[in-house]
């Protein structure tokens, strides 16, 4: 049986809570750290506070068999563990760098209750050199060198997927610049590398077996940064890409999807990530892009190929917009349905979301909205509260009910599983603009709609009243 370590991870938000659960479930003692006393007593209740698929089942398991517990208190987490993975946010700030003041409060935190030998591990996504400045600030605090390292762990999660991401990994990346520090990172992640996970009757289904083991790639300190700042920035440009692609499809009327399809069966390619649509959005591609061509910037290095992935992704939005003004000829006074508010599909996350965006503009130009989102309604109320011409739905029926036409803008399975005929008849007008591709042009032009999707032949329909022709 694998040891079993004593781990503190600080920070209980997408990256920690994902982390601290999944560290329980492969066997591990954890306590999850966070200042917010609110939510450390909600989590110590069995609220989950975000949407990801196997989280509260893991949760659950692990705070009922006390191998996860929440705290607010970091000195006495420091104590009681061996590993403290640092998992706090890294927001942009104003010049485009990451704003690394909670890492540095949470570091100088850390020294103030370091007493014995203790791994200190970057596992929020920071440039490189953070590595560096996180041991300066310790040794600053009156920490002896002898007494920690400082390591680096990057996380490769996708929102909606990132329990199986974390226990089914492309791969594990171990930063560290000594054997003692490397050697406890590898043991922490022994159940996964030695397959001993994937034997057990209760583990999480995915891509891994004891067949085909994760690989462990251990690296320098600064290697670890920059390949989560590569990785990220890498498949951002990817779908950048083959964004203007899909423009350059629409101006020849060819389609997207084929020109993808033959891309990615090229295996220097791959398939993933060429997936026209809206742009990308999240917490992590938007700054992480930013983040790392203002570390190039201040090297010296000059990255403008980052600047063009950022352009490509904002003009994406606005050229979504103008297709559906070219649509609908005027936006004012129109009613508009919108399915999708989260940035993705499988997550309640709405920060840097094209959804929000695109009805920002929308209802600047004189629409009203009516949304849905299958887990992001409560979230995106907060940043955008209900008003006369800003509605949201639980049924996405409801969101297309007499609409001028229904606007498809985050990648949902649940929308690919609409009945269209119901649409059809639930739309004032039968018209769907899809950012996300979501439907076959062909199935939707025989169903009668008014199709426009992004890098395709659009299909156009004789629209007519569906008033009428209520669905029974």
């Amino acid at each position: 049986m694998s040891e079993s370590i004593a781990i503190t991870v600080v920070g209980s938000g997408y990256v920690g809570l994902v982390a601290a659960a999944c560290f329980a479930e492969i066997g591990h003692r954890v306590l999850c750290v966070d200042n917010d006393e609110a939510k450390v007593n909600a989590l110590n209740q069995g609220v989950v506070p975000i949407h990801e698929e196997f989280l509260p089942e893991l949760l659950g398991r692990h705070r009922a068999s006390g191998h996860i517990q929440f705290t607010t208190d970091l000195s006495h987490a420091t104590q009681a563990s061996q590993a403290i993975f640092i998992a706090v946010g890294t927001p942009q700030s104003q010049t485009g760098n990451a704003d690394l003041s909670y890492v540095d409060a949470v570091a100088s935190e850390i020294a103030r209750s370091i007493q014995s030998y203790k791994v200190i591990v970057e596992k929020s996504t920071v440039p490189v050199y953070t590595n560096d400045w996180v041991r300066r600030t310790i040794e600053r605090n009156g920490v002896s060198r002898s007494l920690f390292d400082v390591t680096s762990n990057p996380e490769f999660l996708r929102e909606g997927t990132a329990v199986k991401d974390f226990l089914h990994p492309d791969r594990i990346v171990l930063g560290a610049d000594s054997d003692a520090a490397a050697r406890l990172l590898a043991a922490i992640y022994e159940p996964l590398t030695s397959g001993s996970y994937y034997d057990r009757s209760d583990a999480v289904p995915g891509g891994r077996s004891a067949t085909d083991l994760p690989p462990l790639l251990e690296t320098s300190t600064k290697a670890a940064e920059l390949i989560k700042h590569a990785s990220n920035a890498f498949l951002a440009m990817k779908i950048s890409f083959i964004n203007v692609v899909a423009n350059l499809c629409e101006a020849v009327d060819a389609d997207v999807d084929q020109v993808a399809r033959g891309m990615g069966l090229d295996k220097r390619i791959g398939k993933r990530f060429l997936s026209a649509g809206i742009g990308y959005g999240g917490s992590c591609f938007p700054k992480d892009v930013a983040a790392f061509r203002y570390v190039a910037q201040q090297l010296g290095i000059d990255f403008g190929l980052l600047a063009e992935v950022e352009k490509i992704n904002e003009l994406q939005k606005e050229r979504f917009f103008q297709k559906v003004r070219s649509a609908l000829w005027t936006l004012r006074a129109k009613r508009l349905g919108v399915l999708g508010l989260a940035f993705k599909g499988g997550t309640d996350d709405i920060r840097e979301s094209p959804a929000l965006e695109l009805i920002r503009m929308l209802l600047d130009a004189g629409s009203s909205v009516c949304a849905h989102d299958p887990a992001a309604i409560e979230r995106a109320k907060l940043e955008m509260p209900p008003r006369e011409n800003l509605q949201y739905t639980d049924d996405p029926y409801a969101a297309a009910d007499n609409a001028d036409a229904l606007l498809i803008l985050t990648d949902w399975a649940e929308f690919s599983r609409l009945d269209l005929k119901r649409l059809r008849y639930t739309l004032r007008y039968p018209i769907i603009i899809d950012g996300r591709n979501l439907f076959d042009p062909r199935v939707m032009q025989d169903l009668g709609f008014t199709y426009l999707s992004v890098g395709r032949p659009s299909q156009h329909t004789s629209v007519e009243s569906a008033s009428t022709k209520r669905w029974p």
